[in-house]
């Protein structure tokens, strides 16, 4: 994976091939970032990534100069690997271990972006208790928005708060918000 953007453009990281994760694509990285560089300056955000993984978007995001960035996943291998490269990088991230709808619940933060990328394999269910948490919870600053990759073949456009589904490949990425009048 690579940073596509910002103080730490074009740099790869390697993370070991122990690490239980799928790192979203280069492709759909850049597709996003795209999307989100119309609407949000970086340098203002506070951004909580789910289901952080190899922390592959956390690193985006703090490269492009993000304020806060904070990275939730119940792997320890993951969360010491966010920790040692984000270090390596000085980047402020704060990887935290937690599953996900625990650390929901009870989520001392709020963020302009939540960005969730878990299981591909998680039941419409799972995915739609994301949503539910993050609104419930009220996690999302004014104007803010939840962002969940996913495959192609999970349906999210029927999920409330959807606003905008985007495609590449085989991940979709879905974007929620509170639907101002």
């Amino acid at each position: 994976m690579r940073i596509i953007s910002g103080q730490h453009k074009g740099r790869r990281i390697t993370a070991p091939k122990k690490l239980p994760v799928r790192p979203t694509t280069d492709m759909a990285k850049e597709g996003l970032f795209n999307i989100l560089n119309n609407s949000f300056h970086f340098n203002k955000l506070n951004v909580l990534e789910l289901f952080s993984g190899s922390g592959n978007v956390s690193y985006e995001f703090a490269s492009r100069g993000a304020v806060s960035i904070t990275s939730v996943d119940e792997n320890m291998d993951c969360v010491k690997f966010i920790k040692k490269t984000s270090l390596e990088l000085e980047m402020d991230i704060t990887p935290i271990k937690s599953d996900v709808f625990k650390y929901l619940e009870r989520a001392p933060i709020k963020a302009d972006i939540i960005f969730a990328d878990p299981p591909y394999d998680f039941d419409d269910s799972q995915f739609k208790k994301i949503v539910d948490l993050v609104f419930e919870k009220e996690l999302l600053n004014e104007s803010g928005v939840l962002i969940i990759e996913h495959s192609k073949h999970t349906k999210m456009d029927v999920v409330d708060y959807f606003d905008v589904g985007r495609r590449y490949g085989n991940s979709v990425f879905s974007f929620f918000k509170i639907k101002t009048e």
